[in-house]
């Protein structure tokens, strides 16, 4: 697969979720405007100022890049950046991120500074490199998908920080009552290379981040880097048990866990032993509503992204 060929003065069609607050938003399209003047590079901002826009905005985006052999940039959280690589899959068009989200999942796994100004330079002045994407049907997802109680942990997460801000430990928070309030488990047949497996699980996670499988301790964490995903499910169990897995989790040692089923795939068919047709599942924080049964696989191509040859904080994790 050959990367899409850029010149230096390939304009920057910026996608940019303003969700935040009108000041982040401000403050971003300062830096870019800025960055751009001192080289010399044209851009167009996108202004997402509703969450209805951001898929016609990210659509009109990867157009506008296509006619001008441009960058489709994503500025925002790990939701904006899930919604403009949908866009952008396949379009032929490099892709970069200007992270404005609370974890950055994604642009910390590729060596993408959280500093707008930063990042800023990564995307004048490195090159598109190849990126795995994930899929759940036809939706994509550059973290993970999951149902199931991480599924309604993210949620819940969303509903807390609308309230309370977008801090670490309004998220933590959240998490700890989602896990009290507990969920009923799943019973869920699963498919992939020639096996097959009933299991009853409260959570199915399926990971496409290096990053964030290494800081909780799994040993599949380095499966994106061999064209796969990794599938996680957790045994149905009590919430003072899975508030241990949860300090497992931030102690880097899920892995070790006996209520921890962990395996990597290419594709994966997955569906339920009875019931449910229509599920919740959340990709990168999103949720939406799929029919059963979920194919899980890896995209047939990559994300083209602009990043740099070494992402130092995952590298870190694997000394």
């Amino acid at each position: 697969m050959t990367p899409p060929e850029l010149s230096p003065r390939a304009p920057l069609l910026v996608v940019l979720n303003a969700g935040s607050g009108s000041g982040e938003a401000e403050r971003a399209r300062e830096v870019i405007a800025a960055g751009c003047a001192a080289v010399q590079r044209d851009f167009h901002v996108y202004e997402v100022d509703a969450p209805g826009r951001l898929h016609a905005c990210a659509r009109e985006a990867v157009e506008r890049a296509r006619v001008l052999r441009g960058v489709v940039v994503a500025a925002g959280g790990d939701g904006t950046i899930n919604a403009v690589a949908q866009a952008a899959l396949g379009s032929g068009c490099a892709f970069g991120v200007l992270p404005q989200g609370t974890f950055n999942y994604f642009s910390r796994t590729h060596g993408i500074p959280s500093d707008t100004a930063e990042a800023l330079q990564v995307l004048l002045n490195e090159s598109p490199r190849a990126v795995q994407v994930g899929m759940v049907n036809e939706r994509v997802f550059l973290v993970n998908a999951s149902l199931g109680l991480y599924a309604k942990l993210l949620e819940d997460r969303e509903a807390f920080k609308a309230q309370y801000g977008r801090h670490r430990w309004v998220a933590f928070f959240s998490g700890v009552m989602t896990i009290l309030r507990g969920a009923r488990p799943w019973h869920l047949h699963m498919s992939w290379h020639g096996q097959q497996r009933d299991i009853r699980t409260q959570t199915l996670i399926v990971a496409n981040n290096a990053l964030q499988m290494h800081q909780v301790g799994l040993a599949e964490a380095d499966a994106p880097e061999q064209g796969q995903l990794a599938a996680i499910a957790l045994k149905p169990q009590g919430a003072i048990a899975m508030l241990s897995l949860l300090a497992r989790g931030a102690l880097g040692r899920l892995g070790d866990a006996d209520s921890v089923l962990s395996f990597t795939f290419e594709s994966m068919t997955v569906r339920p032993v009875r019931g449910r047709g229509r599920v919740k599942v959340a990709t990168d924080g999103e949720i939406g509503w799929l029919d059963m049964p979920l194919d899980f696989r890896v995209a047939p191509e990559p994300l083209w992204l602009i990043r740099p040859e070494v992402a130092p904080e995952l590298e870190a994790t694997r000394q």
